[in-house]
């Protein structure tokens, strides 16, 4: 990796200055995801500023907060985990952070961490970009390039045109199948950003012109051209605290990996119900690995709208969850998961985990 300054701040505000100090900077909390990106030449900052040491009250932790909770940002996933009123109230996230990774990861790895990680492409961790593609026409030197190294993956870009599109062209079994229209076909990383953004939770965010508060999905945004980022956070703000609004009615969380062992997921739904009685009177239903940013499912939120929450309905708002989906060429099988996550999550949320006992 490039040579660079190491900060190790004690405060928020020494952080911001540090962050803004530099010609470019990134901030380091677990390191779980920004040691891979400078290691692989990634991400080369001039400055690295160490978070993990912030001392700052409500940096680290789960606090009360009105009727709600707040989670400092850097608070680990495993803490998340233990956290008693986490548990009773907002099942969902505990379910989230406890499908991230692996123990010894969760115990490194922070809430902050998780929700402004950069992309797992395989692409973009190769070095082409968020939009994953070059245009200059360059294939023979792509092909060497990739050859050999990336053949497990099936990497074909044999006669690739000038105008060509790796992504497209290439191995995209695990790249978005909504909002597939334009270049940015990578998927959201975050396991806890659709739980967070079903439960209507936002950010605050400390930079050199003050704070601001922020819904968690407009954390996120797809970026329009290469050099652009996908995070609306700069690199020289600090995420410091999630607040959550007191919960509404049932919540829950369900996601679909290849292996139990660790592994990034397929396909993640994250529910939030409000109910009268029976029946769903409002749904928040939100998507994960599916598209470049926490997906909203409208179409399965309608299909619930005044409806009784049982096998049937829920069967019928994880077919709809899928509607809009135009999947590449290797990614269609993500389309009947997004059926099958959206629909467990809804009777997860109801009690009715059916499926526990065909799996014993």
């Amino acid at each position: 990796m490039n040579a660079f300054e190491y900060a190790s701040p004690t405060s928020v505000e020494q952080a911001v200055r540090a962050l803004a100090g530099a010609e470019s900077s990134e901030g380091l909390s677990g390191g779980t995801d920004l040691l891979c990106r400078l290691k692989d030449s990634v991400s080369s900052p001039s400055r690295v500023v160490y978070l993990k040491a912030i001392a700052d009250e409500g940096f680290r932790g789960v606090f009360a907060e009105g009727d709600g909770l707040a989670i400092g940002a850097g608070t680990s996933l495993a803490a998340l985990l233990a956290d008693e009123a986490i548990a009773a109230k907002y099942p969902a996230l505990k379910q989230a952070a406890r499908s991230v990774a692996t123990p010894q990861i969760r115990n490194m790895a922070t809430v902050g961490g998780n929700l402004l990680q950069r992309p797992r492409c395989w692409y973009y961790r190769s070095g082409f970009g968020l939009l994953g593609g070059r245009r200059d026409g360059d294939t023979a030197r792509l092909v060497r390039e990739l050859e050999g190294e990336y053949a497990p993956y099936n990497i074909n870009l044999v006669g690739l045109p000038a105008d060509g599109h790796l992504v497209r062209l290439g191995d995209n079994r695990y790249h978005a199948i909504f909002m597939t229209d334009g270049d940015a076909l990578y998927v959201n990383p975050s396991s806890l950003a659709p739980a967070l953004i079903a439960l209507g939770a936002t950010a605050e965010i400390v930079g050199p012109d003050g704070s601001r508060t922020v819904p968690i999905a407009d954390l996120y945004r797809i970026p329009s051209s290469e050099g652009e980022r996908e995070l609306t956070v700069a690199t020289d703000e600090v995420l410091t605290r999630v607040l959550l609004p007191p919960p509404k009615g049932k919540n829950a969380f369900y996601e679909i990996r290849q292996k139990q062992a660790h592994d990034w997921p397929l396909v993640l739904a994250s529910v939030c119900l409000e109910m009268d009685g029976d029946t769903v009177r409002q749904a928040s239903i939100l998507l994960g690995a599916v598209a470049p940013v926490p997906y909203r499912a409208e179409a399965a939120e309608a299909a619930l709208a005044g409806k009784k929450l049982d096998r049937s309905t829920a069967e019928a708002a994880g077919q709809a969850a899928t509607t809009g989906a135009k999947p590449l060429s290797k990614n269609g099988y993500k389309v009947p998961l997004v059926k099958t996550a959206v629909k467990r999550a809804l009777l997860r949320a109801a009690g009715d985990e059916y499926w526990t006992a065909m799996e014993a």
